[in-house]
């Protein structure tokens, strides 16, 4: 019998609770809950509230209660597969990263399961150029998560012949 991937879930538990932590100290806080709300922290960061109301990029922006609600089941679904996939990973390393991705998904849709968007904040630029969307900790781990299964994927190979590493969770 397999052990739960301890370390993914406990990933996506502090993941889902900085997330939740980072958007409620943002907007009930320090009071940025109105789009055009901003804050200057540094020369380079702002705290900016911005309601998404789509995925990645504006795509599939949900306009109304019915896209709402399926955009939340749709990402649910995925977040489901995520949790499966992380469930059966046995590299530990592979764990942590999908767990950022169903940490970042479940903060992102608890957003649009409350109050019908995402909430974004973290504004990253330089003077005026912003290359950045503006995003939250959800996003960013979401990221971070699919940035590190790549690289694993694509730069980091198993010896041949070795047997594959099992879950060590404690």
């Amino acid at each position: 019998m397999r052990k739960v991937p301890m370390a993914g879930f406990v990933t996506a538990a502090a993941i889902l609770l900085a997330d939740q932590g980072s958007k409620w100290a943002v907007t009930r806080g320090l009071g940025i809950d109105t789009l055009g709300d901003a804050r200057e922290i540094v020369s380079f960061f702002d705290l900016r509230f911005v309601p998404n109301y789509g995925i990645s990029l504006g795509l599939l922006t949900a306009d109304t209660n019915a896209a709402r609600w399926l955009l939340v089941a749709m990402t649910g679904a995925i977040a489901v597969g995520v949790a499966i996939w992380m469930k059966r990973e046995p590299r530990r390393g592979d764990q942590i990263a999908l767990g950022l991705i169903l940490g970042g998904a479940i903060g992102n849709i608890a957003d649009r399961a409350r109050v019908g968007h995402v909430v974004d904040f973290a504004d990253l630029h330089i003077g005026a150029w912003r290359p950045f969307l503006v995003f939250n900790v959800a996003d960013a781990a979401i990221t971070i998560g699919v940035l590190v299964l790549l690289v694993r994927a694509f730069l980091v190979r198993d010896k041949p012949g070795a047997a594959p590493v099992e879950n060590s969770n404690a």
